[in-house]
């Protein structure tokens, strides 16, 4: 057995240590299929996807790169029967059925719908008011962190109240969360449905535990490499735990100062305990992205929010550090200012002209586009159509990712929806503005209110032709819309037509998005003709719509009945499911740039540009003062400290614990930040944000005290000696 255990600061060389070692192991001939690389998540794997591309790469066979709960899936497909009794499925002879994000959120609101129409979370009972995509997130969470913990789900509502401080109203919804999770998990064992947190359950109680199949999962992969491991899960790091001993070979590696996927129940702690297993242990802290400047302005950063010292760092090596910071000379010689700009303004649409402007300089000096990232706590609506748009106005390529957002809320995915509802027979006809949107969508330079004359003529509700032909329009309306605009408007009415009278073409609602988009959108004449934006998000509306079909097409209607729903049936749901604006599901495609991307400046929110672990040459931080670079997001019915593996239960949650969690956050998101980048960091504020109110964030607080702290340092040094 050979367990090393590589750890570093971000941008140190681990995952090309982790790359190279994973090239070393094919090299000496050691068989492709013995190994195994595990990643938190599916978008981390792509330095190992992009390796094993290569076609002159030595060895034969696939390389499994998976997560641990795809490696659970896969065990739980081959073992089921050993065990679908023990864990107590109502149809243990028939096979498991795997529900993606979006098909939970669609059988958990079957699940509680009855219990809602009771009067649960009536917001004249408890004090909270929640939408029910959140609401049903928010039960979600609970069951995800009590499996990834080893927590029964029947205890999270009790552990929650246990250590929040909560009124009686407050611990009734938490009661009220507790039996929606308890419905769940009985709808979920009565019908063979496994969710994210029923198969980490399955995997680690009733098939890790079984000899044989630890035997078969240890003798089949016996070297492991396990990148990221502080953003993954207490469950990871237990299976690692018992798995390590076993393996030929095996390489760790710890990002420190990281653990951003805390509200995914990543524990960086857990995965330090690893370490104890390794016969060797490596720190690598050579910086191959950030400058020396860059690195001592996160670390300036972090240490005014009280943060502790990297894990693995000695008091020694601490204390030389410290010696050294305290030079005088060093101080002149290191000098964070030269890394950074700050700039306050007074109103918002300021700050996005002012880094527009910055941008514009940028490129024209030589600087990739791709390698320009603009961050933000939170990437709203109207943040990012007004950075979109005035980006183009300047003729300057721009591009956004915000993975989290509903699909329904983005624009090409809500245009396919509403012409959807228009298409086929029997769905609810779409509103008239709903109509006119996803009408100026569609055809390219047919702008809103043009769009909104012609959808008041052409369109309405409940009639048997849904759209009338352009020709009913007369005189200046008809002039005003054009006869260019009016003839794509027609082809796309008839394309709508032919579907409609022969539905035979499209029965699944995933065929009509491809064939929507492949004969009509994607078009020249047409809204998405060479958007690649669009046709990324009509791809994971497809994907979503078919993981649905396949999910919900092998469900009975009800557990007494053995009948598959039928096509119909099929598309209602999914169409009433997805605009409700449930949580979108990941598509790895989303977060993997794309040739063309190198010449697009991106805006996503700070930790998402965290996740997807890439370095880049110029930063952007907008809206400094804003509390969301440190505040949690709300979350009233779940909470991801108390929720840990390493809390103590019955232990209260504090004011003091919160302060402390937040500023531990922001210490590691400004630290994994200036980490990958390799030249310089604009900083942007406006004094009144983009909801018109004054801001004072902790972040603008700290820099505000190290830019004091720099210039004190400045005018000591500056003044002669008496």
């Amino acid at each position: 057995m050979s367990v090393t255990f590589v750890s570093g600061p971000a941008g140190t060389g681990k995952t090309t240590r982790a790359v190279a070692h994973l090239q070393n192991l094919l090299a000496s001939n050691v068989p492709a299929n013995s190994i195994l690389v595990l990643v938190p998540q599916q978008t981390l794997a792509q330095p190992y996807r992009q390796v094993l591309r290569q076609p002159n790469l030595p060895g034969s066979g696939p390389v499994d790169v998976l997560t641990l709960n795809g490696l659970a899936q896969k065990t739980i497909e081959l073992f089921w029967p050993l065990g679908a009794v023990s864990s107590g499925f109502g149809r243990p002879h028939q096979p498991p059925i795997f529900l993606t994000i979006e098909t939970a959120q669609y059988y958990l609101r079957q699940a509680i719908g009855p219990l809602l129409r009771q009067g649960y979370f009536d917001p004249q009972v408890v004090p909270i008011t929640i939408s029910l995509p959140r609401l049903m997130s928010q039960i979600l969470d609970n069951l995800n962190k009590a499996a990834l913990i080893g927590l029964p789900h029947t205890e999270v509502g009790g552990q929650l109240a246990a250590s929040l401080t909560l009124e009686p109203a407050s611990r009734v919804a938490l009661e009220h969360t507790q039996a929606c999770v308890n419905r769940f998990r009985d709808t979920c064992l009565a019908r063979n449905l496994l969710d994210f947190s029923l198969r980490i359950e399955t995997f680690h109680r009733h098939l890790w535990p079984v000899a044989g199949v630890r035997q078969f999962l240890t003798s089949r992969y016996r070297h492991l490499i396990i990148d990221n491991i502080e953003e993954d899960t207490p469950f990871a790091h237990s299976v690692l735990r018992d798995w390590l001993p076993q393996a030929e070979s095996a390489l760790l590696v710890n990002d420190e100062d990281a653990g951003f996927r805390i509200f995914l129940g990543a524990n960086w702690r857990t995965a330090a305990g690893l370490a104890s297993l390794s016969q060797q242990n490596e720190r690598l802290t050579e910086s191959r992205v950030a400058p020396p400047d860059m690195l001592a302005l996160g670390q300036r950063l972090a240490e005014l929010l009280h943060y502790p010292p990297p894990a693995g760092e000695s008091a020694s090596r601490r204390k030389s550090k410290k010696s050294k910071t305290q030079n005088p000379k060093s101080k002149i010689d290191i000098d964070p200012r030269r890394v950074f700009t700050f700039e306050q303004v007074r109103f918002y649409p300021q700050m996005l002209t002012w880094v527009i402007d910055k941008i514009a300089a940028l490129i024209r000096a030589g600087a990739p586009p791709g390698e320009i990232v603009v961050l933000a706590p939170f990437v709203s609506d109207a943040l990012r159509f007004s950075f979109i748009q005035r980006m183009q106005e300047r003729g300057l390529p721009a591009r956004s990712h915000r993975p989290s957002r509903p699909l329904n809320e983005e624009p090409a995915a809500k245009t396919a929806l509403t012409l959807a509802r228009l298409a086929f027979p029997g769905f609810t006809p779409p509103q008239p503005f709903d109509v006119a949107q996803a009408l100026s969508q569609a055809v390219a330079g047919l702008d809103l209110v043009r769009a909104s004359l012609l959808a008041q003529v052409v369109y309405r509700p409940g009639e048997a032709a849904v759209l009338a032909p352009f020709e009913q329009l007369e005189g200046p309306l008809r002039e005003r819309i054009t006869y260019n605009l009016g003839r794509k408007y027609d082809q796309l009415r008839g394309w709508l037509a032919q579907v409609q009278a022969d539905d035979v073409a499209a029965p699944f609602i995933d065929h009509f998005f491809g064939r929507l988009f492949g004969e009509v959108l994607s078009q020249p004449g047409f809204g998405y003709h060479a958007s690649r934006e669009a046709g990324e998000t009509i791809a994971n509306l497809i994907d979503s719509a078919r993981q649905f079909r396949q999910v919900v097409g092998q469900v009975p209607p009800s557990e007494t009945s053995d009948d598959k729903p039928a096509p119909a049936q099929l598309n209602r749901a999914y169409l009433d499911t997805i605009e409700q604006g449930i949580a979108a599901a990941q598509y790895v495609r989303s977060w993997d740039a794309a040739p063309d991307d190198a010449d697009a400046v991106l805006i996503t929110p700070a930790t998402t540009f965290l996740m997807s672990n890439r370095p880049v040459t110029y930063q952007f931080w907008l809206d400094a003062g804003s509390s969301g670079w440190w505040e949690r997001i709300a979350q009233p019915l779940t909470h991801p400290y108390v929720l840990a593996a390493d809390w103590l239960p019955g232990r209260v949650w504090t004011d003091d614990d919160e302060v402390a969690a937040q500023h531990d956050r922001l210490a590691r998101l400004v630290l994994g930040l200036t980490r990958r980048c390799r030249e310089h960091i604009f900083i942007a504020n406006a004094e009144v944000g983009e909801q018109g109110y004054d801001q004072r964030g902790q972040l603008l607080i700290t820099l505000q005290r190290l830019l004091r702290q720099l210039q004190k340092t400045e005018d000591h040094f500056s003044t002669p000696s008496p």
